[in-house]
């Protein structure tokens, strides 16, 4: 059994209907499938689905975790509930995928738009270099909306980080999978559906962005590495700081991520820090 998590905060009723019901159409794999409610109290929801109410919204990583503890399954499948799987035959690729390989950890699919001839984000391939976006690899990030971790694993290293809400979440849980032993792999053939980008529309937070890359280094990276990769985020986001208010936004984000609690501090094994070299991405970029 594969349980499916769907987290919302229920603005997208018409993306999260095709979301359900892309889950609702798989064959081939047994699911058991939960909506996470942000802050909101979910109706109309298929009589298979089990619905879980919070009282507030605990952010992204959160309510993953909170769906996380009420569904069966061997496997953990989280979907963001704008996003929805291409063919009925996506979710038994994935657990073929994990019984084949005891080394995988963690598996994110390949995310193509929605919209025939749509824009690509560029962070639905966490390479360095996206190249063929087809072609599977080992990576040492991924991008939130569409992966599944085999449930003894998430549970054994604690989870999505909840103090992180949204941002980064994705590289925190991809580096303690990685220091587990585990593989983090891109699926570049098992495919799933995401509206078309639009950078326009595209919320991003200089706050929480500059607050949770020092979180990382923080619970993760030793002396030198953890200045290193927070300097060389905050070079590579000044372009997005096109305001007063963005930049006084980010310093914020960079003050309170040395100041306020992040979880426990976990710091990567060596043989971590060389894998993540080993595939391309050195824990300073």
């Amino acid at each position: 059994m594969i349980g499916c998590v769907v987290v919302t905060q229920g603005r997208r009723p018409d993306e999260l209907a095709a979301a359900l019901a892309s889950l609702e159409a798989q064959r081939g794999v047994e699911l058991a499938v939960v909506v996470v409610a942000n802050g909101w109290e979910p109706t109309g929801l298929p009589d298979r689905v089990r619905a879980v109410a919070l009282a507030g919204n605990r952010g992204a990583a959160g309510g993953r975790n909170a769906g996380a503890g009420t569904v069966g399954g061997e496997l953990l499948f989280f979907l963001d509930d704008d996003a929805s799987l291409a063919s009925p035959g996506v979710l038994a690729a994935v657990a073929r995928r994990f019984k084949a390989d005891a080394r995988l950890g963690l598996l994110q699919l390949r995310v193509e738009p929605r919209e025939p001839g749509g824009a690509r984000a560029r962070d639905w391939v966490p390479r360095l270099r996206v190249g063929d976006r087809r072609r599977s690899s080992e990576v040492t990030a991924v991008w939130e909306g569409a992966v599944a971790i085999r449930r003894a694993l998430f549970e054994r290293i604690g989870g999505w980080p909840e103090a992180f809400g949204i941002s980064h979440e994705g590289i925190d849980l991809a580096w303690r999978v990685m220091d587990s032993g585990h593989a983090v792999v891109y699926a570049g053939d098992i495919t799933a559906l995401h509206p078309a980008y639009a950078p326009a529309s595209r919320d991003y937070s200089p706050y929480v962005g500059a607050r949770n890359r020092v979180y990382l280094a923080r619970r993760h990276l030793p002396w030198p590495l953890g200045p290193l990769y927070v300097a060389s985020f905050a070079l590579r986001s000044l372009p997005l700081l096109r305001t007063r208010e963005r930049a006084r936004a980010a310093l914020r984000g960079y003050r309170d991520g040395l100041r306020m609690p992040c979880g426990p501090r976990r710091p990567l094994r060596a043989r971590t820090l060389w894998r993540m070299i080993r595939a391309g991405r050195p824990p300073i970029v």
